[in-house]
């Protein structure tokens, strides 16, 4: 119990101190220590989360590492590999997490009860994936990685709409944080693209943070809570 609140503690220190680096002009600082975040969090779910998902931590896991690479930036030969690497391993995370979402759906259910429901959201994903690349586009020089950002994107889109449909889907709290997680994931990277490819603005980086923090925090409050669904909550209580 000791051991989880210092981590978080120090979790809320490392925000207040990246907050402090990015309005002080210590853009490099501010990155490293943003990098820290998640791999504290991860920390305090092996610490308090005895039932752990092997997909659900196979996401925190992956991602922290991705985190953890801007410290071994620039020891490669290739330039390159930091960003495929990197790229990669936020790729397999959120396919992870992807999985983790969907493994209790029923696919026929959900088909036949939300029809509209799945062509509005591929419709409307379909279209942020073109927008996203759209502003990628004139920044990125090789081929590769335009591919790399749009399966990146597509990823994303396609857990967001997933997370959607399963709290429809579920209807309980545990979904519910699922989805505020992923949306303010999904938020938190249009701001980090905002940021990194149409100009480098404070507000932005702190924005993106602050929506990775508020997601993760929510990530973690569903992973503490048991996946039922409301119809089968209402049967226990009555």
């Amino acid at each position: 119990m000791l051991k989880s609140k210092i981590i978080e503690g120090l979790v809320i220190l490392i925000y207040i101190l990246f907050v402090l680096f990015q309005f002080t002009g210590h853009d490099d600082l501010a990155y490293y220590s943003s990098s820290l975040i998640l791999p504290f969090i991860t920390i305090t779910y092996f610490i308090k989360v005895k039932n752990r998902s092997l997909f659900f931590t196979l996401f925190l896991v992956l991602f922290s590492i991705s985190d953890l690479l801007v410290f071994f930036e620039g020891i490669t030969l290739y330039k390159k590999i930091d960003y495929y690497l990197g790229n990669a391993l936020y790729i397999l995370a959120y396919t992870c997490l992807f999985f983790e979402i969907s493994k209790s759906i029923k696919i026929k259910s959900l088909i036949k009860n939300y029809f509209i429901h799945l062509i509005v959201l591929s419709v409307l994903s379909v279209y942020i994936v073109y927008f996203l690349q759209g502003v990628v586009k004139p920044y990125v020089s090789v081929t590769d990685e335009y591919y790399v950002e749009l399966v990146y994107n597509i990823v994303l889109l396609l857990l967001l709409s997933t997370a959607l449909l399963a709290y429809f889907y579920k209807d309980n709290v545990k979904s519910l944080y699922m989805f505020v997680g992923v949306l303010s994931v999904v938020f938190a990277e249009v701001m980090w693209v905002a940021y990194n490819y149409m100009g480098e603005r404070n507000l932005l980086n702190l924005l993106s943070t602050t929506l990775y923090l508020v997601g993760f925090y929510f990530f973690y409050r569903q992973s503490k809570l048991l996946d039922v669904n409301q119809e089968e909550l209402n049967m226990v209580t009555h």
